[in-house]
């Protein structure tokens, strides 16, 4: 016996109303978890947030953002290889995010790999074309990539009365040393 459309449409609506205060719940929880392990980790509490972060990700390992703020306690607790690792791999699962690139690029440059860290970001912001943070990096991995072409230049014998107010001028603008990635938004070379 079938039951009538009405029937079936009303226990798919009662099903549906069901399931959602689980999905509400289901969500929250994730969102609490991303803002417990923030918090500590912005408290310096790294091996805590490491084990709520490890928790969290065995019930969810696909979850690109856990994954993606995993990166970032990595990072600070200078495992910048696995941090590294980490945001390749969601690069390669999540190749839509531009984040994971951003922050790529940051490492990069952190470790001196400008051409690479500019790679990074251009492909982040094919990703995303308005995303700020990545042109304000890239803006700052030009800066680096000058003052290096500056100083070659110098130290290849170039003309020093037009390079030195380049260089000087480069060098005033720089940012400080990158620091490492910060969560849940993205990090700045």
């Amino acid at each position: 016996m079938n039951p009538s459309p009405l029937l079936s449409r009303l226990l798919a609506a009662a099903l549906l109303a069901a399931c959602l205060p689980l999905a509400a719940q289901a969500q929250a929880h994730k969102e609490d978890a991303y803002a417990s392990v923030t918090r500590l980790m912005e408290a310096g509490q790294l091996a805590e947030a490491q084990a709520r972060a490890d928790r969290h990700m065995a019930e969810h390992p696909r979850d690109p953002q856990m994954r993606f703020i995993q990166s970032t306690l990595l990072s600070r607790r200078g495992q910048h290889a696995e941090a590294e690792a980490l945001l390749v791999q969601l690069t390669q699962d999540f190749p839509e995010l531009a984040e994971p690139y951003n922050n790529l690029a940051v490492l990069y440059a952190a470790r001196g790999d400008l051409p690479r860290a500019r790679e990074a970001l251009e492909h982040a912001l094919r990703l995303s074309p308005g995303y700020a943070t990545a042109h304000e990096n890239l803006g700052d991995v030009y800066l680096r990539l000058a003052a290096q072409a500056y100083a070659r230049a110098q130290a290849e014998g170039g003309h020093q009365a037009r390079l030195a107010p380049k260089a000087d001028a480069i060098v005033r603008l720089l940012p400080p040393a990158p620091p490492p990635p910060q969560p849940p938004g993205a990090a700045r070379p």
